[in-house]
C-alpha cells in the first residue's frame, strides 16, 4: 500500500521541493515543504507522522491557511471524522490515501485542482491520551501551487496499414480519482480543417489502479486508407473547471499506389531517353529499372526512380520494367520504348543495263517508323514510284531515254534524305560510214565509221578488195581500228584498192557490221604492145588500154569502111581491141586508136608495119596475125553461135570480189564496137 501511495504521488505531483520532520518531543510530523501541481489533475501532499506512549490517533484534519494561526474550523478542507463544515469548494475533492489512521500515514490527494487551491496547507492530528481528547498540529506548512494545465495526453498508434482496421488510444494525463474527464477524438485533414474521421468508433474507459488511482483511456477505431498518411488525429481532454488538453500526432499509413511511368515512350537516336519510375507509397518504396531480357538493374532509387540513357540508339528500344518493392509487395509496370532512327538510303539493282531490258532500282531505308521512299529523275518533276519502308523502280524495255541520275527521297518526320544513282543503258546503233565511196586513182581514200552506242564499241576496218584477195587469199585484212569511230585512210590509191570494205563494231555481247564498195577510177591509157601489121592488103590493129570504169575502144578508120571484124577481150580493167579489114593502097603510115571512159579519153596513133619486117620484131603482132588466121577458119562455123550471143550477152559488169576474163569476138558496126 505504501508503495502504490508513492507512486500516485509520483504521478500526481508535478514537482516537490523538499521534506521536513518536526517533532515535539515524541511526536513529529513529517510534510513536503513546496508542492506544484497542473489545474484539472490531482496533487498529492505526502505526510506521515508518529505519536508518544499511549497516544491513540483517531482522526487527520487538514486545513487551507487563510489566516495565520491556521486552526480555524472555516479552514478546514478535510476531517477525517466529520466532513461536512469543509471550506467552500473542497466538498468531495480531499481524501485520505490511507484510510486507516493506524498506519501513521497523514497524506491526502486533492483532486480537480483549480488555480485557486494554491496556497498554505496544514495538518492536525487528534486522539486520546490516557482516554481523554488530545492532538497535535505541524507547524510547518505545505505550500502547494497550482498552475496551468500543461500536461498533456498520451496518444498510442499502432502500425498502421491501408485497408486494415486501426485502434487508436489516448490516455488521459495524470492518475486522479476526481472527476472523470471527457475525451474526444478530431482529424486534420490536408485542408487543415477538423473533422471527424468517418466511420469511426470510439470507447472510453477508466482502469482503476488503487483505491484512489485512476487512469482514464478512450479508444478510436477505423479503417486506415492511404488519405489518412501525414494527416494529425487530435485527443482532447476536458476536466472539470473547463481545463482541456490535447495531445495530437501524425498518423503513418503503411500503403502502396500503383506504380507510375512518365516519359516519352519515342525518343529521337542520339537524344535522351528519360524515364521516371514513381510510386506513392509510406513507407517510401524502393524502385529498380530493369529491361526486359536482362539481369542486370540499370537504375534504383527510393520513393521515385529516373533512368536517363545519353545518346540513345536503336539499341535501346525495347520493354523496360519498373519494379517497385514495398514491404512484402511487389509492384511492376511495363513500358515499350521506340527509339526513332533513320539510315542512309541504300540503293542496289544494275548502274548500266542494255537497252531494251528491265530496269530494276530498289531503295530501301532502314528506319522507325518507316519513311516514305519516292523515286524520281533529276530533271524531271514527276515522282516515278513511292513506297513505305523498301521502294522498287520498274521500266520496261528500258531505252537510252532512260539513262541518267535517278534519285531516292526518303521522307522520315521533319527529315529529308537523299541518294542518287546514275543509270546507263547501254546500246549500239548500225554503224554509219561517210566518204566518198568513188575516188580517182592517186586519190587518198578517206572512209570513216562511226558508231552511236555506250560503252563506246571497238571499231574496226577490213578489206575485201582485190588488193587484199591477192595479198591474203581472200583473208580479211584488219586496215584500222579504234574506238566510237575509227577512219580508214589509204594515200595513193590504186585500182587494187577497189573493193568492198567492211566496218565491224564490237560491243559487249553484240557485232554489228556496216559495209561499203570503193570504185578507185582512172584515165584510160592505151598501153605500149598496141601496132598495125599490114600483110596481104591485110590490115590487122590491135589496141590495149587500161582504165576504170572500164574504157571502150573505137576505131577512127572504120568510118570509111563496111566489112571488117573486131574482137574485144576484157581481163580485170583491160580491154584489148584487134580489128581486121582489107585495104588496098592504104597510104597512111598509122591508124588512130581512141580509148575513152568517163574520166576522160585517150588517143594514139598506131604505126602499120608490113609482116616480114616485123614478125620477128613483134610478138604481139605474130599473137594477133594468128588469130586472124584462126578467126577466118572458124568464122563460118560460129556465125550462127556469134549471132545467138550478141543478142544473148551483154556486157558483163566486172565484180570486184573476183577476177573477170571474157572474151567475145563478134562482127559488128562502127556504133557499136564493144558489146
Amino acid at each position: 500500500m505504501f508503495v502504490l501511495i508513492w507512486a500516485t504521488f509520483l504521478l500526481c505531483v508535478c514537482a516537490e521541493t523538499g521534506t521536513s520532520q518536526q517533532c515535539v518531543g515524541q511526536y513529529c510530523i513529517t510534510l513536503s515543504e513546496r508542492l506544484t501541481a497542473e489545474a484539472g489533475l490531482c496533487v498529492v501532499i505526502p505526510c506521515s507522522f508518529t505519536t508518544g506512549f499511549g497516544f491513540t490517533p483517531k482522526h487527520i484534519v487538514w486545513y487551507k491557511c487563510i489566516y495565520s494561526r491556521c486552526d480555524y474550523d472555516d479552514e478546514i478542507i478535510f476531517h477525517s471524522k466529520n466532513n461536512i463544515h469543509v471550506q467552500n469548494g473542497f466538498e468531495g475533492r480531499v481524501s485520505l490515501l490511507e484510510p486507516d489512521i493506524r498506519q501513521n500515514n497523514c497524506s491526502i490527494i486533492i483532486n480537480d485542482l483549480k488555480e485557486s487551491d494554491s496556497g498554505s496547507y496544514r495538518i492536525r492530528v487528534n486522539g486520546e491520551r490516557n482516554w481523554r481528547e488530545n492532538g497535535f498540529a505541524s507547524i510547518q506548512r505545505t505550500t502547494v501551487l497550482v498552475e496551468g494545465l500543461s500536461q498533456k495526453p498520451r496518444v498510442k498508434i499502432p502500425t498502421l496499414t491501408e485497408g486494415q482496421q486501426a485502434t487508436l488510444t489516448c490516455v488521459a494525463p495524470g492518475l486522479c480519482s476526481g472527476s472523470v474527464p471527457e475525451i474526444t477524438w478530431t482529424w486534420r485533414g490536408a485542408g487543415g480543417t477538423e473533422s471527424y474521421i468517418t466511420g469511426n468508433s470510439t470507447a472510453f474507459r477508466t482502469k482503476n489502479l488503487t483505491a484512489f488511482t485512476q487512469r482514464h483511456i478512450s479508444t478510436l477505431t477505423f479503417n486506415s486508407s492511404a488519405e489518412h498518411h501525414n494527416t494529425n488525429v487530435t485527443c482532447k481532454i476536458r476536466f472539470t473547471g473547463k481545463k482541456t488538453t490535447e495531445g495530437d500526432s501524425t498518423l503513418k499509413v503503411n500503403y502502396v499506389k500503383e506504380v507510375n511511368v512518365s516519359g516519352g515512350t519515342n525518343v529521337k537516336e542520339g537524344e535522351t531517353l528519360t524515364l521516371t519510375c514513381s510510386v506513392e507509397s509510406f513507407p517510401p518504396s524502393l524502385i529498380m529499372w530493369s529491361k526486359l531480357g536482362s539481369d542486370i538493374t540499370l537504375h534504383n532509387d527510393t520513393g521515385s526512380a529516373t533512368l536517363s540513357i545519353i545518346n540513345a540508339t536503336t539499341g535501346h528500344s525495347g520493354q523496360y520494367i519498373c519494379t517497385a518493392k514495398h514491404m512484402n509487395n511487389t509492384l511492376q509496370e511495363n513500358i515499350n520504348i521506340t527509339v526513332i532512327y533513320i539510315r542512309t538510303p541504300q540503293i542496289i539493282g544494275n548502274t548500266i543495263i542494255k537497252e531494251g531490258d528491265v530496269l530494276n532500282l530498289t531503295c530501301s531505308v532502314e528506319s522507325f517508323p518507316p519513311s516514305l521512299i519516292m523515286w524520281s529523275k533529276l530533271g524531271s518533276d514527276i515522282t516515278l514510284h513511292n513506297d513505305t519502308g523498301s521502294a522498287t523502280l520498274s521500266i520496261i524495255n528500258a531505252t537510252t531515254g532512260h539513262s541518267g541520275q535517278y534519285i531516292c527521297t526518303a521522307k522520315h518526320m521533319n527529315n529529308t534524305l537523299q541518294e542518287n544513282i546514275n543509270i546507263t543503258v547501254m546500246y549500239i546503233r548500225t554503224p554509219q560510214i561517210t566518204g566518198n565511196t568513188i575516188i580517182k586513182e592517186g586519190d587518198v581514200l578517206n572512209l570513216t565509221c562511226s558508231v552511236e552506242s555506250f560503252p563506246p564499241a571497238l571499231i574496226m576496218w577490213r578489206d575485201l578488195s582485190s588488193k587484199a584477195n591477192n595479198k591474203h587469199s581472200g583473208a580479211y585484212t584488219n586496215l584500222h581500228n579504234d574506238t566510237g569511230s575509227a577512219t580508214l585512210v589509204i594515200q595513193n590509191v590504186t585500182a587494187e584498192d577497189s573493193g568492198q570494205y567492211i566496218c565491224t563494231a564490237t560491243h559487249p555481247d553484240t557485232t554489228v557490221t556496216s559495209s561499203v564498195s570503193v570504185i578507185v577510177s582512172w584515165f584510160s591509157k592505151i598501153q605500149n604492145g598496141s601496132g598495125c601489121v599490114l600483110q596481104a592488103e591485110v590490115l590487122t590493129c590491135v589496141c590495149i588500154s587500161e582504165g576504170f570504169p572500164l574504157p571502150t575502144i573505137k576505131w577512127p578508120l572504120l568510118k570509111n569502111h563496111k566489112e571488117y571484124s573486131i574482137k574485144t577481150t576484157v581481163s580485170n580493167h583491160t580491154v584489148n581491141s584487134t580489128v581486121s579489114l582489107n585495104v588496098k593502097n592504104y597510104g597512111n603510115s598509122t591508124v588512130e586508136c581512141v580509148s575513152n571512159n568517163e574520166k576522160g579519153e585517150a588517143k594514139k596513133n598506131l604505126m602499120i608495119q608490113s609482116v616480114s619486117n616485123t614478125v620477128a620484131h613483134s610478138p604481139v603482132l605474130i599473137l594477133g596475125y594468128l588469130e586472124i588466121i584462126i578467126a577466118f577458119l572458124i568464122g563460118v562455123v560460129l556465125s550462127a553461135v556469134v549471132c545467138c550471143l550478141i543478142k544473148k550477152c551483154s556486157r558483163k559488169k566486172t565484180k570486184n570480189s573476183g577476177n573477170l576474163d571474157e572474151t567475145l569476138e563478134m562482127v559488128t558496126s562502127q556504133d557499136d564496137p564493144q558489146f
